[in-house]
């Protein structure tokens, strides 16, 4: 039986990195009351927001009437496991708690792209990524939920039941990776994990509501956020403002939003556009004739940014959700989202200019916050028409591999393979 033989060159270099960065995020972290770096504005959700939720879901009930509780029940689960780390404050074992799946997530995308006709590039994309959003991933929930749809789409391929198993935890905790899930191969394996994912959701739903009150209290809060000052819609708007219109910036639900005239016609469009990503993700599925292993990767990432795109909320978290996706496509040699990765890169980067560094001319719709966001917002935009176009493109049989079903043929398949490892 061959072994799996691994290059130590790339375990060691990108262990190294891994610690580096992960030391200056943590220094960032704890120099973050300068000015520069927030003013402690990125922190604070940890030892005052998390942490009173902390002290709310101990008592056996989820937060109710508290507009800024806009979380499925599984978040409740990531918010007191630092309650389970004796010694250490709520803040300091949070902290713990983020690195150490931080470090598990590298480890699983090194692990698969140390495989054969794999490639260790996911991992070092998960691992220099993370940090140009400085210290904010260390301050967040993002990392653990995003680790679930790392672990969600690498089970898949060997176990669609583990995959399935992994989408529904990620998707209690903050309803998107349920999106991971949308390109698995036809037939056994859909129906496998989406069973799987089914029977798990509702098992965990109702092991909530046997030990907490109000599991479902996050759906009456989550219908009357508005538009958010990062969103595109909010960058629009923002934009407006120097031509005239009377809105301005609010700190509602938990972001800065914009209020004025003509913001829920806005925030209509936005889940119009939703409902378009939608279709066309299912019209993809529909028609998509090959799969490759890279295709389940490809489509959840394409899914993702879709729905971030065009929704009312772009908090800078989110990008998270993008570096781990990216980094899961490549962890493949066919994945066709090489350029999108780089889109979404960039992004991060902007996104940290405009958070923590320059949030205050975000904030007032200066000139200045206004094309960080529309160059932020052009990026991921690009990144979604982009990451869709070459889904789309890559779901097709190779030229002369003989019709719609020869994806299926081991012959045509690595046909198609070629193919996209070259477009």
């Amino acid at each position: 039986m061959n072994r799996l033989r691994v290059t130590p060159g790339p375990v060691l270099t990108l262990t190294a990195a891994w610690f580096a960065t992960r030391a200056l995020m943590l220094w960032l972290l704890l120099h973050s009351g300068a000015r520069e770096l927030g003013g402690g504005s990125v922190t604070r959700e940890v030892w005052r927001l998390y942490f009173h939720w902390y002290g709310v879901l101990a008592d056996g009930s989820f937060p109710v009437h508290d507009t800024l509780w806009q979380y499925p029940p599984g978040a409740g689960a990531v918010l007191l496991a630092p309650g389970l780390l004796p010694g250490l404050t709520y803040f300091q074992a949070f902290v713990l708690l983020s690195l150490a799946v931080d470090a598990l997530t590298a480890a699983v995308l090194l692990r698969a792209g140390t495989r054969p006709g794999r490639s260790p590039l996911g991992a070092a994309v998960w691992t220099g990524g993370l940090p140009l959003l400085l210290h904010l991933p260390l301050a967040r929930y993002d990392v653990q939920v995003t680790a679930l749809a790392v672990l969600s789409l690498l089970a898949c391929a060997r176990s669609p039941r583990a995959g399935g198993v992994f989408g529904a935890l990620g998707a209690l905790v903050k309803v998107w990776p349920a999106l991971v899930l949308l390109g698995t191969p036809r037939g056994r394996p859909t129906r496998t994990a989406w069973a799987w994912a089914a029977g798990t959701g509702a098992g965990c739903l109702a092991l909530f509501a046997a030990f907490f009150t109000h599991p479902l209290s996050f759906l009456r809060e989550q219908g009357g956020r508005g538009v958010q000052i990062e969103s595109l819609g909010g960058t629009a708007l923002n934009l407006a403002r120097h031509a005239g219109w009377p809105g301005r910036s609010r700190y509602r639900y938990g972001a800065i939003e914009m209020v004025g005239p003509h913001v829920h016609a806005v925030a209509t469009a936005s889940l119009a556009l939703t409902a378009v990503a939608f279709g066309l993700l299912v019209l993809w599925r529909v028609r998509a004739r090959h799969w490759s292993a890279a295709t389940p990767y490809d489509a959840a990432l394409s899914a993702v940014l879709l729905f971030t795109v065009t929704s009312r909320v772009i908090s800078p978290q989110y990008m998270i959700w993008l570096i781990g996706l990216a980094a899961v496509c490549l962890t493949s040699r066919h994945t066709s989202q090489r350029p999108v990765a780089a889109l979404v890169l960039a992004a991060c980067a902007v996104t940290t200019v405009a958070y923590p560094l320059y949030y205050h001319e975000v904030v007032h719709g200066t000139w200045a916050g206004c094309l960080l966001m529309l160059v932020r917002n052009g990026l991921l935009t690009a990144a979604a028409v982009l990451s869709l176009r070459r889904l789309w493109r890559a779901a097709r049989p190779a030229a002369g591999a003989g019709g719609p079903a020869a994806g299926h043929r081991p012959g045509s398949e690595r046909l198609a393979d070629r193919a996209l490892s070259v477009s």
